[in-house]
């Protein structure tokens, strides 16, 4: 028995470093996709291959077992087997067009592409908020990347001309309609191609300031703070920190309110206050981001604002229609100006999310 199961990468509309503090935040899944092709078995061990090499690993695989890219197939077999799954052994084949640190969530689409995939093998069914703990447990606990929930919600939830307005703290995710191109307003991707890593430093960083802040306000986390209290945290960086998530929740909610009416001008304007507020108050832009979203807000875009955990990766940008190749051109004509990269763009659009493939 042959199982094939993909799962997409996203991006986040926008509430950027809001999952982990119980706040907001509504992403889509893209049309790029990561599939797995299994092969079940009953040898206790199993070989994946993928782009980057072949790896083994039983299914009694413990963290420090597996490092690299296959140690996250190795968690969510870890994981699995920690929920009370019995995971087979098998063949593995993993392919993908989700471009790897480029902000898009490439790690969630593997884990749930992998975690969908061993769940059909021994026909077990959990509900797709589970399977996200389950996905997330794997990257936070075996590859070390403390991360919150969002890209595995979005991998799961997500669906054509839809977006997710995901609450961290209820864990509900609610379908917001987003379909910019029924009204002549284009999404575009701007891939930066500066890489960034997860794993690193200055995502625990922010995530241990946020910590900070929520301890001086005597709060569980900063949802449950307001910006009056503010002047109560200790450390000025964690005040700033704590006012991007304070206001990026409250933009997220209002994005949504003006999706209901079609108004992107609107949602422009919010997208290029969060980008301002990521640069200003949370520290995760840089000079080569800020420009592609400075770039394409002065060639016509209704706003622009980086993506993804920060440091590197991709810009979004809403540009009517008619100023789409102006916006790429002065994108490709500043950028290339200051010694950058020439950046990836391309239109894209809200589409489906993790499922099995039927054979043709």
């Amino acid at each position: 028995m042959t199982i094939r199961y993909c799962a997409p990468g996203r991006i986040n509309l926008i509430g950027e470093h809001t999952d982990y503090n119980s706040g907001f935040s509504l992403p889509i899944a893209l049309p790029q996709r990561t599939t797995v092709t299994f092969d079940p078995d009953s040898s206790g061990v199993l070989e994946v291959s993928s782009v980057y090499g072949l790896a083994r690993m039983g299914v009694t695989t413990e963290p420090g077992d597996v490092t690299g890219w296959a140690a996250y197939v190795a968690g969510v077999v870890w994981a699995l087997v920690r929920a009370g799954v019995s995971v087979p052994g098998g063949h593995m084949t993993i392919t993908s067009d989700v471009a790897v640190g480029s902000g898009l969530s490439s790690s969630a689409a593997l884990e749930c592409a992998v975690l969908g995939a061993l769940l059909t093998a021994v026909g077990v069914e959990l509900d797709r908020v589970e399977q996200a703990h389950i996905a997330q447990r794997a990257e936070n606990e075996y590859v070390g990347a403390p991360t919150g929930l969002l890209d595995q919600l979005a991998a799961l939830f997500g669906a054509p001309a839809q977006a997710m307005l995901i609450d961290f703290r209820e864990l509900t995710v609610r379908p917001v309609r987003f379909d910019p191109e029924t009204s002549g307003v284009a999404l575009m991707l701007i891939d930066s191609r500066a890489r960034h890593a997860h794993a690193g430093g200055e995502y625990t960083d922010r995530r241990s300031s946020c910590e900070r802040a929520a301890a001086d306000l005597g709060v569980a986390t900063l949802r449950e703070a307001d910006l009056a209290g503010l002047q109560r945290i200790t450390d000025p960086v964690d005040a700033r920190r704590a006012r991007h998530v304070l206001t990026e929740n409250q933009r997220v909610l209002d994005c949504v309110a003006a999706l209901a009416s079609e108004d992107f001008a609107s949602v422009g304007e919010l997208w290029t206050a969060s980008h301002a507020s990521m640069r200003d108050d949370f520290g995760i832009t840089t000079p080569h981001l800020d420009l592609i979203a400075d770039t394409a807000a002065r060639a016509g875009a209704l706003g622009a604002r980086m993506t993804g955990g920060g440091f590197g990766g991709c810009v979004i940008a809403l540009v009517p229609s008619e100023r789409e190749l102006t916006v790429s051109e002065a994108v490709f004509r500043d950028v290339g100006n200051a010694g950058y990269p020439e950046p990836q763009i391309v239109r894209t659009h809200a589409a489906a999310g993790a499922g099995p493939i039927s054979a043709a």
